[in-house]
């Protein structure tokens, strides 16, 4: 079951104001608590509400990215990952670790803070 900070909670996290102020949302907890289904209904009521956004869970998201840098695409790739006003990356944690991915990760991230956009990062706890 998630949890949240005194100070967050529903309210706070179904305004999606957390989108319109650029802000982070990470959510960590032990498998199977939900991160995944909540990051899947913000997505989904952040697309009622017309704010473009984008699902991916990290390796499929670092595939997609070294295809298109095989590809000789990259620019493209990250241009269209970047019209999401809110980028969701799922089992961040699970992501193996090879210098090449995490610097594909790396780049669009870097690229989302430059354009002001949003990222729900989930992880596990450790």
């Amino acid at each position: 079951m998630a949890s949240f900070p005194a100070d967050w909670g529903r309210e706070q996290l179904a305004s999606l104001q957390f989108v319109d102020r650029a802000e982070d949302l990470v959510l960590y907890g032990d498998v199977g608590c939900g991160k995944t289904h909540l990051a899947i209904a913000i997505g989904e009521l952040a697309c009622r509400r017309m704010i473009p956004a984008g699902f991916f869970t990290a390796s499929s998201l670092v595939m997609r990215l070294r295809k298109a840098k095989h590809d000789n695409r990259l620019d493209t790739e990250l241009k269209t990952i970047g019209k999401a006003e809110l980028l969701i990356i799922d089992e961040l944690g699970y992501l193996p670790g090879d210098i090449e991915g995490a610097r594909l990760l790396f780049q669009v991230i870097a690229d989302s803070y430059e354009t002001r956009m949003c990222f729900v990062k989930l992880k596990w706890s450790v």
